[in-house]
């Protein structure tokens, strides 16, 4: 049986991702599930999209504002423009999306069911039984606009939902992943993330199976008229919630810089321990690749730690927004250089490995590795610290925000 595996608070922040930034997350964003499905396989990239926590980790490391609901609707866009055309090779499709988008899935996932041989009707009736959940059994305040599902060719899914509160300016992500699921009105969700605010309606609880049963019992028996009629004479006093499991809460606030706790110290103290003393000797795999230095280094050591971290490591997404920065400048603007060698390094390194040499996506791995093992044992700067030299080198870094590119630094050159 699914179960929640969390929530989190998602302030709602306007505009778009601007064309320079969308087209990078779609080469980062697929050539990151390509090497999760290299070594672990679908399932894994599956159960890691059904992650809430990994999925807000996920956008911030593609440069995405690490906060902002508007991660849901950038990855999912991301890994649909990234991993359809390649559906062939992967045997992953991304049907759904936002507004418009989302009414298209029962077609798309029947259309995908002819390609791959998997029952696209039975996965159309699964998303509508999905959106029909979130939207009427879960009353939470949450209008749904969007609906992602990724389904892979042995017929397995993962959906993403989200709705929104406008009232509030909150949003409230929904994730469900078919592994494990035999029903769906009896706590289906692998997770449900928003902000708490007061008692829900949740038909679809598991504790909720006898009130399910009387509302069917009564419609029998009165019909829907009198029922209705009945039900307007009662004088509605609210039960006492019952109490919810202790679960992993994620509160992310609606301001936009990155402070220092928003991240667990100790783990960004690692990774650049990892990048700095590892990176250079035990890694020329990766530095004799043109161009790629001690920055790019530690941005491949966060993504190393989003292909293999373990789910309990991505409590604080905040942190892998020092890999590539944000949109919105926050906490710094997103690095297009090292952006750049990023991609091209994993590229590389996936290619290669599929061609049986795995030397260079072998040494990513390591990275991770070598954080894990340095994190009970290093200190480094403060967050402050990391972020002041981030941004006095910006300009080197071809650092570029929704507000144009960065210029030099004092004393710095414009060449």
């Amino acid at each position: 049986m699914a179960k929640r595996s969390g929530s989190a608070d998602l302030p709602l922040h306007g505009g778009r991702v601007p064309a320079w930034l969308g087209e990078r997350m779609t080469r980062l964003g697929t050539v990151i599930a390509e090497a999760i499905v290299h070594h672990e396989g679908r399932d894994a990239l599956l159960a890691r999209l059904a992650h809430p926590f990994w999925f807000q980790s996920f956008g911030a490391v593609m440069g995405m504002d690490w906060h902002s609901s508007g991660i849901t609707t950038s990855v999912i866009g991301a890994l649909k423009r990234g991993l359809n055309p390649r559906a062939g090779e992967l045997g992953l499709r991304v049907c759904g999306g936002r507004g418009k988008h989302s009414r298209a899935t029962p077609a798309e996932l029947s259309a995908a069911g002819e390609a791959a041989g998997f029952d696209g009707a039975a996965l159309a009736r699964a998303s509508r039984l999905v959106a029909k959940v979130d939207s009427a059994a879960v009353q939470d305040g949450f209008d749904l606009y969007l609906h992602g599902f990724v389904v892979a060719d042995d017929g397995k899914w993962a959906v993403i939902q989200q709705g929104m509160n406008g009232e509030r300016r909150t949003a409230r992500r929904y994730h469900w992943l078919s592994e494990g699921l035999t029903s769906f009105v009896d706590s289906p969700h692998a997770a449900i993330e928003g902000r708490r605010q007061g008692t829900i309606l949740n038909l679809a609880d598991r504790r909720a199976g006898a009130s399910r049963a009387a509302q069917l019992d009564l419609l029998t028996a009165l019909g829907p008229d009198r029922l209705a009629r009945e039900a307007a004479s009662v004088e509605r006093v609210p039960a006492p919630a019952p109490a919810e499991p202790t679960l992993p809460h994620l509160s992310l606030p609606d301001r936009h810089d990155v402070r220092a706790g928003d991240v667990v110290l100790r783990r960004l103290h690692a990774t650049l321990a990892a990048a700095a003393e590892a990176g250079p000797k035990d890694f020329p795999e990766l530095l004799l690749v043109p161009g790629v230095g001690a920055r790019t280094v530690r941005s491949l050591a966060m993504v190393a730690e989003v292909i293999h971290g373990a789910p309990a490591r991505f409590a604080d997404p905040a942190r892998f927004s020092l890999a590539h920065g944000g949109k919105d400048r926050h906490p710094f603007p997103v690095p297009l250089k090292v952006y750049d060698k990023t991609i091209g390094v994993l590229r590389s390194a996936v290619e290669q490995a599929k061609l049986g040499r795995d030397e260079k996506l072998s040494a990513i791995r390591r990275l991770d590795e070598q954080a894990r093992r340095l994190e009970a044992h290093v200190s480094g700067p403060s967050l402050g610290a990391v972020l002041a030299e981030e941004r006095a080198r910006s300009h080197e870094y071809g650092g570029r925000s929704v507000f144009g590119w960065e210029p030099p630094a004092t004393g710095q050159s414009a060449a």
